[in-house]
């Protein structure tokens, strides 16, 4: 199994290290923070715990855990590594500064590639000399339990690198997508997006609360696209498929995107207080770590049944 090497130890770093692991390839993690770096085998192995509880593991905790080791230097961190993930601050000019010492301490044939959410591959690696073996896959969070991966290469990325980040990912039980040209946000986040924009302008105008429209998700839209996509929902929404949806319902839809989104307006500071006071309301802050772990049992719970129920 390939050595894998794991660049930042927080929450998404640690998720990492945890699928890897599980699919049975070695780990070497490495923080500038030493603390967080050992403090981290704990978390992990309390994640391991959960999942192993969830039924999602094939393997012990413990030699889940054995696989992964904490080291002090990003020299020692690669040695014999394969495949970096990158995970540290959502910030260019400090991924820039990572990427330009992985790229110093990884050997030649090792794939560099980022966790970023946002910032396209040749914002971070355009500089770099061996460029070619640089990608971002981006995961959600928490990518321990949330199996999507979006592949994103830059126009300089080299097609083995591609190829062979997707087929990682694919045999570590995760779900890569190639997103065929770079775009800030990916697909994912601008998708998320789409819905915030919109669903912050029904809040902003009084058309709903924030709870309710939470509820209009999570009761709503959620259930459908927890096991289908929006193609496939359209698809089976209208007897004749997607075509004949689109002729029922596009113009509606067209005059609804044309009157909420033809000028897209930024959050406000009073809107966004009072979405959050709304939501301390109902989840006081105290209690928001807690919710998290609930979150995260509740999503290794619906994994566990889409896994046992898939066609």
């Amino acid at each position: 199994m390939e050595t894998i090497g794991i660049i930042g130890s927080g929450l998404i770093g640690r998720a990492w290290a945890m699928v890897f692991a599980r699919a049975g390839h070695p780990v070497r993690i490495y923080d500038n923070d030493q603390a967080a770096a050992r403090n981290a085998v704990a978390l992990i192995a309390q994640g391991l715990a959960d999942l192993h509880n969830a039924g999602l593991l094939s393997d012990t905790p413990g030699n889940i855990s054995a696989r992964i080791t904490v080291h002090e230097t990003i020299q020692d961190t690669l040695k014999g590594v394969s495949y970096v993930q990158e995970n540290t601050l959502e910030n260019e000019r400090v991924k820039r500064e990572v990427f330009s010492a992985l790229e110093a301490a990884a050997a030649p044939d090792t794939i560099l590639a980022s966790s970023t959410s946002m910032i396209p591959t040749s914002s971070f690696a355009g500089h770099l000399n061996s460029k070619a073996r640089c990608i971002v896959a981006h995961p959600v969070n928490p990518p321990h339990v949330v199996p999507i991966v979006e592949v994103s290469p830059a126009p300089f990325t080299d097609a083995r690198i591609i190829k062979r980040t997707m087929l990682l990912h694919e045999s570590i039980g995760q779900v890569p997508v190639l997103i065929k040209k770079e775009l800030q946000g990916f697909v994912l986040n601008r998708l998320q997006g789409a819905l915030l924009a919109e669903a912050f302008r029904l809040v902003e105008d009084g058309y709903i609360s924030a709870d309710d429209l939470d509820k209009t998700i999570k009761d709503g839209l959620g259930l459908r696209w927890s096991f289908m996509g929006p193609f496939e929902t359209i698809d089976l929404n209208a007897p004749g498929g997607v075509a004949d949806y689109c002729e029922r319902f596009g113009e509606g839809y067209f005059e609804m995107a044309a009157s909420a989104q033809s000028q897209p307006r930024r959050w406000s500071k009073s809107l966004v207080q009072s979405i959050h006071d709304e939501r301390r309301t109902i989840l006081p802050t105290d209690q928001r770590g807690e919710r998290s772990a609930w979150r995260d049992r509740r999503l290794m719970a619906l994994i566990a049944h889409k896994r046992n129920t898939e066609k």
